[in-house]
């Protein structure tokens, strides 16, 4: 979908073209004057990435940026823009009451070397692990109970807020 920014805001302003990413969040992209593509993707955890596109490849991520809710608050007021202030609740439920979040395992965890069964996650928080990024950037989807989950790694965990939360805290600061 593309919005006009001055049609939503009444201002001026190239179009902003939003893309739902299922499981994730929402991606806005626009065009600069210079003809380069930034984006940012919202998580539907709230977290969110600056996207800086390729030159030669408007497809091709160049590089990312993570921002925290207080980087992006600092970023949209350095560049003097309105701040349009989003319900993260209620995009967290986008998904019939569900987040996704990503969660990493470090050092100190008690987990670091065992298996997701060795967890007992989905019996003490309800979430279940739906993938494994390892810390080499490869991913397993969909593990097995018996799968080896080492520091480094990132469980990418379903459930409700408050499960998501449990889970972070089950697995250890991040």
């Amino acid at each position: 979908m593309s919005v006009k920014q001055d049609d939503q805001f009444g201002l001026r302003g190239k179009a902003i073209e939003e893309t739902r990413l299922p499981a994730v969040g929402v991606r806005h992209d626009f065009e600069t004057i210079g003809e380069r593509r930034i984006g940012m993707i919202t998580q539907y955890n709230g977290r969110r990435k600056l996207l800086v596109y390729d030159e030669r490849d408007p497809d091709s991520c160049r590089e990312t940026v993570d921002l925290s809710e207080d980087d992006a608050r600092t970023l949209t007021e350095i560049l003097g823009t309105p701040q349009v202030v989003q319900n993260l609740q209620e995009v967290q439920q986008a998904i019939a009451g569900l987040t996704i979040d990503w969660l990493r395992l470090n050092d100190d965890s008690a987990y670091a070397g065992k298996t997701i069964g060795d967890t007992q996650m989905r019996t003490r928080t309800g979430v279940s692990i739906v993938a494994i990024v390892r810390a080499d950037g490869t991913t397993e989807p969909s593990p097995a109970p018996d799968s080896r989950i080492e520091s480094g790694d990132t469980l990418v965990a379903v459930g409700t807020p408050e499960g998501t939360l449990k889970a972070s805290e089950l697995i250890g600061p991040s």
